[in-house]
């Protein structure tokens, strides 16, 4: 017994049920109950994930009145950059902020799923990919674990749109649950261990999570050993003593609920002895929080923001460069457009909106590039535009050489609560794009949006730079990459489509009239939907340009096969093929060659980013374990890696994949096939044993080639006890062929 585990059960032996209860519930907004005359002391919690949200008062929401934090970019930014070590940089100095400021533990990062382009939030989420999300956060976690403070993984599970996300019922099979919704939750706690997880408002399946065993003790304790802390989001408890029994250890914020724990007790509805196995994991963990404060730290808000600057310029994703008008030239007159370039905005709406320290804005930070003010219009307001202000847009564009066109989502169309109704842009901002490039062919249009909006001028406008919610220090980022400081090397960790409807989840979007949500899409979500089905995307999954080049050669597999348990090591040369340094991407995908259940054409399954100087090659190796193979299988209700040939591609997006290789996969967890009177005779005849008795037994009249084909496929879709019925075979030969199948399958 450690040290922490006898003192924890000294503190439970000591306390009253009074004091138990009042520690399943917390004291006010941000803190946890203190039992002070035995020490225990109470806990600030405090949202994020991209940039510390203090309220100035523990009873106080302080939404728009936290204390200044840095802000950094956007999760859906910060996934842009396909970067573990910047997202341990990014959460590293995240807490050292909470650390400086007695923060115990961060609300974040989001790992929820982007279904749709149209998710509210969207914007705080990593990617529409389990494995891309899953890898990044648990790079978060540990980072700012480090610094001794605790990260939240949020929100388990299925919330992933924000429609009645308070009540809705997310109707969902069990694969797709697994593969795609838990799996990054499932990451994260394997290879980071949070302290905490942040489960969610709505129902799965009929049952709300907070009070659901199955996902909270069953799958989270039970399956993934997970022995940190569940508390709710907030006011999402519905039944306290089901969620205490369930495995939620805290609710927050304050609920009143003492009184129920202290009578279910009482009255035998909840077991003291669960009570106390509850209070020991959540003790742990505040005594641990407690334990890593440190309060003498200090930072400097300027090395911070320059941090936040040079963080956004990894994110940033160069979609189109047409003429190779980025970087801008030093001598070029430039032209600034659009109102986002002096009223930037860096950050999406609800709990993550940090006060920032300071805001630097693309005019300003561009203007200093030159060294003079540079022409200016501000072509719209908000979403509104008028026709002096295009007139104004105009005549500064046709002055210029090239213009530079910043348009975007305004504030109202991201927003935690809500969920967008499409994923056009506002048609002033359209408007304005279409009448500077009649008069300006060379336009550089910088969006700054959270998620994927259409982009009706693609095919016109020769640059398009993604510039995401990049936080306080955007401004200066995207002047660093429009000028060249910095080489973009951001890549798309969502599909941009070109309408809703090609969308996976168009059809199921919204909650139906019994406030259900159904993901009929199953594990096809993002770019497995547009791959499998062939759908051409605005921009696909894991694409984004550089100012270099690279190429692709020499692809080693560090095996021809491999057995469940074992990992495959892949190597690739990638050269820098340009005139000057960047960073790649490199993104490893598999296919299956014959899957036993529907499966994407490809899925990442691994990446790296690497800098590469001019004329360089690097040697990079990626990897792809067996187990990472594996589908959930609902008929032993687990994971199985099937057996069979696996193509390994390599490249740098979904749709760009350079080189190819196979390797071979042997399971040691495929289920033995039993074969029983339901079983089809096309299943018995893959046992050539089996085909060669059919076809030797073909009745008179089907002789000729025809006839037996004809038969053959008739047969191959009937289960063998329709045969018996048919006359076809005996039910002695029935039994006999059943006991072949199974000696030998």
């Amino acid at each position: 017994m450690s040290d922490l585990t006898a003192h924890v059960d000294s503190l439970i032996e000591q306390m009253t049920l009074e004091e138990k209860a009042s520690l399943t519930v917390g004291r006010d907004s941000w803190t946890t109950n203190p039992v002070e005359r035995l020490g225990i002391p109470s806990v600030w919690l405090s949202d994020g994930p991209t940039g510390l949200r203090k309220s100035p008062r523990s009873d106080s929401i302080g939404i728009g009145d936290s204390e200044p934090s840095t802000c950094f970019p956007t999760a859906s930014a910060l996934a842009s950059s396909w970067d573990r070590d910047l997202l341990a940089t990014v959460g590293r100095t995240i807490g050292i902020e909470c650390q400086a400021k007695g923060v115990h533990t961060l609300l974040g990062p989001g790992l929820n799923q982007k279904r749709s382009p149209l998710g509210g939030r969207n914007f705080e989420y990593l990617s529409e990919d389990p494995v891309l999300t899953g890898e990044l956060a648990a790079a978060f976690v540990n980072a700012i674990q480090a610094e001794g403070v605790g990260a939240t993984p949020k929100h388990y599970v299925a919330n992933e749109s924000e429609t009645g996300r308070m009540y809705v019922d997310t109707v969902i099979d069990e694969r797709t649950l697994r593969e795609n919704y838990l799996r990054p939750f499932e990451t994260t706690i394997r290879k980071s261990n949070p302290w905490a997880i942040m489960e969610s408002y709505n129902k799965v399946n009929g049952e709300y999570v907070a009070e659901s065993k199955r996902l909270l003790h069953d799958i989270l304790h039970e399956e993934w050993g997970y022995r940190g802390i569940v508390m709710s989001d907030w006011m999402a408890v519905n039944d306290r003593v089901a969620g205490l029994d369930a495995g939620l250890h805290l609710q927050m914020p304050h609920g009143k609920t003492e009184q129920l724990v202290i009578d279910a007790v009482r009255n035998g509805d909840l077991a003291e002895s669960r009570l106390d196995e509850i209070l020991r994991e959540f003790l742990a963990f505040v005594l641990k929080a407690e334990a890593a404060r440190k309060p003498e730290t200090t930072y400097s808000e300027d090395e911070h923001h320059q941090l936040a600057r040079s963080v956004a310029a990894e994110c940033i994703t160069l979609l189109q460069n047409e003429e190779g008008l980025l970087p801008l030239s030093p001598s070029a007159e430039v032209a600034v457009i659009g109102e986002f370039a002096k009223k930037p905005r860096y950050q999406g709406g609800g709990s993550s909106m940090v006060v920032p320290t300071r805001v630097e804005t693309l005019y300003a930070e561009l203007s200093d590039a030159y060294g003079n003010d540079l022409p200016y219009a501000a072509g719209y307001h908000g979403e509104t535009t008028t026709d002096e202000l295009i007139a104004e847009a105009v005549d500064v564009a046709k002055n210029a050489d090239i213009a530079v066109v910043v348009i975007g989502l305004p504030d109202a169309y991201e927003n935690e609560g809500g969920d967008r109704e499409h994923i056009d842009l506002p048609d002033a901002h359209n408007t304005l794009v279409s009448h500077v490039h009649d008069v300006q062919p060379n336009t550089v249009v910088v969006l700054i949006n959270g998620s994927a909006v259409d982009l009706t001028w693609v095919n016109y406008v020769p640059v398009i730079v993604e510039g995401w919610l990049t936080g306080q220090a955007g401004g200066g980022a995207i002047a660093d990459v429009l000028t060249g400081k910095a080489n973009p090397s951001g890549k798309l960790a969502e599909t941009f489509p070109y309408r809703i409807e090609d969308t996976p989840s168009y059809t199921s979007f919204w909650p139906d009239a019994h406030a259900s949500i159904t993901f009929g899409e199953g594990v096809f979500t993002g770019y497995r939907w547009y791959d499998s089905r062939d759908i051409e995307p605005h921009f696909p999954f894991g694409f984004g340009l550089s100012y270099t080049t690279f190429a692709y050669s020499d692809l080693k597999l560090g095996a021809e096969s491999i057995r469940q348990g074992e990992t495959l090591d892949v190597q690739v040369t990638v050269t820098n093929t340009g005139d000057r340094a960047g960073k790649e991407v490199v993104q490893l995908y598999v296919h299956e060659h014959e899957s036993r259940f529907p499966r994407a054409v490809r899925e990442l399954k691994d990446f790296a980013k690497v800098e590469i100087e001019p004329g360089e090659s690097r040697v990079v190796t990626l990897h792809v374990a067996a187990d990472d193979l594996a589908q959930w299988d609902t008929a032993v209700n687990g994971w199985v890696v099937n057996t069979g040939a696996f193509d390994v591609l390599v490249g740098s997006s979904s749709r760009d994949l350079h080189l190819q290789g196979t390797v071979q996969v042997e399971s040691t967890s495929l289920p033995k096939k039993v074969y029983t009177r339901s079983s089809t005779m096309g299943d018995l005849m893959k046992i050539p044993a089996i085909e060669q008795i059919v076809r030797a037994n073909i009745p008179a009249g089907f002789n000729d080639a025809t006839g037996a084909d004809m038969l053959m496929n008739f047969m191959y879709h009937t289960p063998v006890a329709k045969m018996v019925i048919m006359g076809t075979v005996t039910e002695e030969q029935l039994q006999g062929l059943l006991m072949l199948a199974n000696s030998q399958g």
